[in-house]
Order: structure tokens, then C-alpha cells, then sequence
């Protein structure tokens, strides 16, 4: 038999006849057809005379540049990678083995491409304990191993710039710590911050930003030693561990780095863009304990460098006012745990108001923290330090499970809620929002989810995404605080959201601002455009209200209408659905 010769015949006979027919198809010819459809190529291999006799499909075996050649054992080993002929012959050579099944993978030799192929073959022995003949198949698995390589690959690698993702150099910066307080070297850890990204992406566009962020990663790793190490650490960031730095060559390493980004423009589809990075530096071990408090002091001293402007340099120092401000944080965390255990996170709800109706139209969803004396803490007073401390996934999720918990139990209000702009920029924490939002379908339609205008801008397409799948199961998208960033209505066009909250600083005191008139009016013109709906933050006098509804906005939201409730009159109301 050669390989694929009733592989017409049968697949046409399946198509023509009835299932009736092909159960009348003798024994033969229904392995055959079971081979088509399972993409495999078997063989009989008789190793006296060396012979191979194939069947199946030829799919199994495109990539070989002849195969009636595949009849010889010896042209099928030849085609064999030199790893996986090994394999081969040795399984062959063993005499009486226990176990007469086996499997390799094995990479065949083609000029043309590189394919991957699984054995899985029962050799049968001769009088003397070797193997007489072999039975088995061949099957293609490129496309799995291709898969496997790129997991690998995005299991160390940045995908963007090949460099280490944030999990792998943190495990390299541990090991460097490590080593450091054993022999008492002097290491430290940079963290390279690109400037001003967010303007990069507003005048120039996605792609272009990207290709800047990967020129940059090319700069800084070409100034660093061979012993340094380089990752990706966040969209605009990259962290640079120095193995052995003493205190003059930071600086010299610091000023190489940012003198490699800012001393030549980079060359993109759109043209030549010029960047600067900014650093924050802390010294190992001394600065840091371990690799999570070196990476956070790093950014600490970023965030200092990034106030000087652009391309600064700063180095942590300790200091008894942020030690004091992190003893703050922790407390803030410990309590923030324990609230999330004892569920004394509850919502304030504020009315957001029709501005024709002057009516509520729906709520947005604040956090608060009842402490446990009693009293009621902002969301300003805890947010801050779980965005910082990583807890703010928790805080969100908590949040989403309480306000869908509300709409199940009062079928007649609708609710808009919160994700933090450190949440939008988790992939994984988005997808899990998606799955609870479709697990909760039924009251997906008068469910508003906002997204601050910065967040959405710094993970705009894995955000874009986010809304769509959103309003595909009938949630509306709004955008919180607009006109704080750089966000364009054409990138508000592209991520279809439904809803612009206008930033309540340009809303207070409104009537007694020209300037401030003029700007929320072209907002307001600019959004009608668009077919976006508009709500004025902040809105705190009649006069102001009157003002915004000349304009065109649709709705108010601020303390003249009604301040944040955590019992709202409608929640006193016997609910028509009970929720456990």
C-alpha cells in the first residue's frame, strides 16, 4: 500500500453514501477512513527485509520531498532528525524490552520547513528477543509544539521586546539580593521609566508608541554590561538589575542609559519621534531586603525623578517621613484585609440625574469602609495605599459581586460601577470581570461600567476589547473624569463606549468661569457628534445645572442633586427578589 492511495476514493464514498452504506464498508476500508479523519499515517515495518508499507492520509507526510521513498526503513530513519534516530535505534536494538509500546517525537529534515511528527508504534520480537517488525502511526504535531515554544517563551519573555517579563526579573533580582548579602557585594536595581508615553500614543498612535517602547528597550540593553540583566516591567518601564555597582558607576550607568534614549531620534512608520527616560535607582542590599521592596523603592525614587521632568535620575534614600508614610500603608492594608474578611465594605450610592427629568436615572457605586467603631471611611482615605499594595483587585471584585448582588434584588434601578485604572491594566483580572458579567447576564442591561480616561488610555486595545465584550452582553461603558488626560473622541470612537463623565474640576463653580464654559461646551458638542452621552461632574448650584442643560448635557451628578447614601430610600423598600 502507498501512503494516501484510497484516501480519495474513501473520503468520496463517505460523502455520497448513507451512514447505512458506510456501515456495510468492510473492516479495511473503515480504518482508512478513521486514519483520514484523525490525520494519522500508519505503517508496517518489517525489519528483515526493511520494508515499509504505509496507509492513511498524505497530509500526515506533506513535508517529505518524495515519499514513495518512505517504503525503506532505512530512507525513513534518514529522514529522521539525528535526535529522534537515536531515539529510534535504540528502542529497535534493545533486546526483549519490558514495555514493547513506545513514543518519540521527532523533528523530520526539510529543506522547505520544520515540521514535528509523534511515533507511536508496538515493536514485535523475533525467536531472539529483537524487534522483528514494528507497527504503528505518524502524526503531525507542529502546530502543538509551536504552541508550547511561544508558552515558554511568554513564560520568561516580554512578548513586546523580548526582554524578561516582570515575573522572571524579579526572580533574578531575588537571586542577586541573595548573593549580595552573602558575600557583602554592592549591587543595585534601576527602574527606566519612558517619558510622557501617554503623548506619544495620543499624537502618534498605538503602533508607533510601540515601537518606540521596543527602540528604547534596544538602547538601554545595548549600554549595559554583559552581566547586567534587563526586563520589561510595565507598559512604559524596564528594570535593570547591576550585579556589582559601587556608588560613582550608578551614576555612570544612570546617565549611559538616559544619554542612549535621548541622543538620537527613533525612526518609526510615522516618522522620527525623540523620548526621554526617566530613573529611580535603590542600592542592594542595603536600600532593600528582598526583591518586592527593591522594586517598590525603585519606584519611589522614579516618581521623585519623574518631578524634576523629564530624563531625571534619582536614587532612594530612607527617610523617618516614608518610613513613617509606609508604616501608614500597612496599617491601611491590615485593616483593609480584615474589612474584606468581615465584609464591612459597603456602597454609597449617589444619584446621577436626568437633566431634563431632573429625576435619578441610575447610581454610581462608591466604596466605603465602615471601620469598626462605627464610623465611615472614604474611598480617598484607603484606595490610594490598596492600588499601591496590589489589594484594589480585591477591592473591585468585591465591589462588582455587591452591586449585581443590588440590581438582582431591586429589579427597577440601575448601577454604575467603578475598575480602577490599576485593575484596566490586568489582562487576567479583566477576563475574570467578563466571566462574572456573563455568568450574570440577566442584569448585565443595567449594569454602567466606568473607566478612568488615563487607564483606558494606557492599555487601550486590551481596554478596547474589554468594552466590547461588555456592551456584546449589554452593559453600557462610560469614561470617568474626561478632559484630565490626553484621550481624543476618536480614541473614545474606537473603544465604543456609550457614556463621558466630564472631569468635575471644569464643572465647579462653572457659571463663574468663561473659560472653563467654553471648554465643557465643545465637549458637550464634540461628544453629541459622536452620539455620546454626557454627565457633568461635580455639579454643585442651580446655576450650574441650568448652564450644563443649555449646553446639551444629559446628566448631573453632584451634592446639590444628592450626596452618596449607603441606605438610599429605595433600598428601604421591600425588594421583589431575595438575595442571599
Amino acid at each position: 500500500m502507498v501512503v494516501g492511495s484510497v484516501r480519495g476514493q474513501s473520503l468520496s464514498k463517505a460523502s455520497v453514501e448513507s451512514l447505512k452504506a458506510l456501515g456495510q464498508t468492510n473492516e479495511v476500508d473503515r480504518l482508512r477512513l478513521a486514519l483520514n479523519g484523525a490525520g494519522l499515517a500508519a505503517f508496517d515495518w518489517t525489519i528483515p527485509d526493511d520494508r515499509m508499507v504505509w496507509d492513511g492520509t498524505s497530509d500526515a507526510l506533506r513535508q517529505h520531498p518524495d515519499m514513495l521513498r518512505l517504503q525503506s526503513g532505512r530512507l525513513f530513519r534518514a529522514w529522521l532528525s539525528p535526535e529522534g534516530r537515536a531515539q529510534l535505534l535504540d528502542f529497535l536494538e534493545e533486546i526483549s524490552p519490558s514495555e514493547p509500546r513506545f513514543t518519540i517525537e521527532f523533528e523530520a529534515l526539510s529543506p522547505s520547513a520544520t515540521e514535528w511528527f509523534e511515533l507511536t508504534a508496538l515493536r514485535l520480537p523475533g525467536s531472539d528477543g529483537r524487534a522483528e517488525r514494528v507497527v504503528g502511526t505518524l502524526r503531525p504535531i507542529t502546530e502543538h509544539k509551536r504552541t508550547l515554544t511561544r508558552l515558554s517563551y511568554l513564560a520568561t519573555c516580554d512578548e513586546l521586546t523580548g526582554h524578561l517579563n516582570r515575573t522572571q526579573l524579579r526572580e533574578k533580582l531575588s537571586h542577586v539580593i541573595a548573593r549580595s548579602q552573602e558575600d557583602g557585594r554592592v549591587s543595585a536595581y534601576l527602574v527606566a521609566a519612558i517619558d510622557k508615553l501617554a503623548v506619544i500614543n495620543e499624537t502618534y498612535g498605538f503602533d508607533v508608541a510601540d515601537e518606540v517602547i521596543v527602540a528604547t528597550g534596544q538602547r538601554l540593553a545595548q549600554s549595559l554590561r554583559g552581566t547586567d540583566v534587563i526586563g520589561r516591567t510595565a507598559g512604559n518601564k524596564f528594570g535593570v538589575i547591576l550585579g556589582e555597582c559601587g556608588e560613582r558607576e550608578m551614576a555612570l550607568v544612570a546617565e549611559r542609559l538616559r544619554a542612549a534614549v535621548r541622543g538620537d531620534v527613533i525612526e518609526t512608520r510615522s516618522g522620527t519621534v525623540s523620548a526621554t527616560v526617566s530613573i529611580g535607582a535603590v542600592w542592594l542590599p542595603e536600600g532593600a531586603a528582598n526583591s518586592q521592596e527593591a522594586m517598590l523603592r525603585a519606584e519611589e525614587a522614579l516618581e521623585r525623578a519623574k518631578h524634576l521632568g523629564r530624563n531625571g535620575f534619582v536614587i532612594y534614600a530612607q527617610s523617618a517621613q516614608r518610613e513613617s508614610q509606609r508604616r501608614r500603608l500597612m496599617g491601611i492594608a491590615d485593616e483593609m484585609m480584615s474589612a474584606l474578611d468581615d465584609n464591612r465594605l459597603v456602597i454609597a450610592y449617589q444619584p446621577i440625574i436626568g437633566a431634563k427629568s431632573r429625576q435619578p436615572e441610575h447610581y454610581e457605586c462608591l466604596l466605603r469602609l465602615r471601620r469598626l467603631d462605627g464610623t465611615i471611611a472614604a474611598a480617598g482615605e484607603f484606595i490610594p495605599a490598596a492600588e499601591q499594595l496590589g489589594l484594589i483587585r480585591l477591592v473591585d471584585r468585591r465591589v462588582l459581586e455587591m452591586a449585581v448582588a443590588q440590581l438582582y434584588k431591586y429589579p427597577n434601578i440601575r448601577l454604575a460601577m467603578n475598575v480602577s485604572g490599576t485593575t484596566a491594566g490586568d489582562p487576567s483580572w479583566l477576563q475574570s470581570f467578563i466571566n462574572y458579567v456573563r455568568e450574570n447576564r440577566a442584569v448585565a442591561e443595567r449594569m454602567t461600567v466606568e473607566l478612568t480616561e488615563t487607564a483606558a488610555l494606557q492599555a487601550f486595545e486590551e481596554n478596547a476589547r474589554f468594552v466590547s465584550r461588555l456592551r456584546d452582553m449589554g452593559c453600557r461603558v462610560a469614561i470617568d473624569d474626561f478632559g484630565a488626560g490626553y484621550t481624543s473622541f476618536r480614541n473614545l470612537h474606537m473603544l465604543r463606549v456609550d457614556i463621558v463623565k466630564i472631569d468635575g474640576s471644569y464643572i465647579k463653580n462653572l457659571s463663574k468661569s468663561p473659560d472653563n464654559q467654553l471648554f465643557v461646551r465643545t465637549l458637550v458638542d464634540l461628544a453629541k457628534n459622536f452620539q455620546l452621552e454626557t454627565v457633568a461632574e461635580w455639579v454643585d448650584s442651580p446655576e450650574d445645572a441650568d448652564l450644563l442643560q443649555r449646553f446639551g448635557v444629559d446628566y448631573f451628578q453632584g451634592f446639590y442633586f444628592g450626596k452618596p447614601e449607603i441606605e438610599p430610600e429605595w433600598a428601604a423598600l421591600p425588594s421583589t427578589v431575595d438575595v442571599e
